[in-house]
């Protein structure tokens, strides 16, 4: 599952006493969390997605719009899946290193357990309780995964920091990364 290759990179400690190890662990600790977190923020893409495309079922339900109108949702489709640039108190965006689907079978797993893509060609079909259900259960997921993924950000973080903070002091040196 996606969280425990998270709960490995971060260990008990997620910081830890990082002047401990050497400047090349730093760097394979924070191109592990860097590639984690790539897989973890394509997760999140994914369910906020789905999550909108619920939330925009919400509204139009709420709006006591034809649920036969497919081709409207399909224009507005676009719009609702770019609505949500940055999510709430997500803090500034970081770009992944790759857009490409991460290589990891297991990661859509609790998404697919929320609901399937293919769920969610059927919305119509479904009672409002349970399109409510749906919308709450891709909420706290979205909830989840965005937390983790702030988790592996602060360690990146620290891990660069203290790159950097060698850099300065001359503990490290420029020259043996280039070669």
């Amino acid at each position: 599952m996606w969280t425990d290759e998270v709960e490995r990179v971060l260990g008990p400690d997620p910081v830890g006493d990082l002047g401990a190890i050497s400047v090349a662990e730093i760097r394979v600790q924070r191109d592990e969390c860097r590639a984690v977190e790539d897989k973890v923020s394509y997760l999140r893409r994914l369910v906020q997605g789905r999550l909108d495309i619920v939330e925009a079922d919400l509204r139009r339900r709420a709006a006591g719009t034809d649920a036969s109108d497919l081709p409207s949702l399909v224009e507005q489709l676009p719009g609702i899946l770019s609505d949500r640039v940055r999510g709430p108190g997500s803090g500034p965006g970081r770009l992944p290193s790759s857009i490409l689907p991460p290589d990891d079978d297991e990661l859509l797993d609790e998404l697919d357990a929320v609901a399937s893509p293919g769920a969610l060609d059927s919305l119509s079909t479904l009672s409002d309780e349970e399109v409510q259900e749906m919308a709450t259960r891709f909420g706290e997921l979205e909830h989840r995964v965005s937390e983790r993924r702030r988790a592996l950000f602060s360690r990146i973080d620290a891990l660069q920091a203290e790159l950097a903070r060698r850099y300065k002091s001359g503990e490290a040196n420029v020259g043996s990364v280039l070669g």
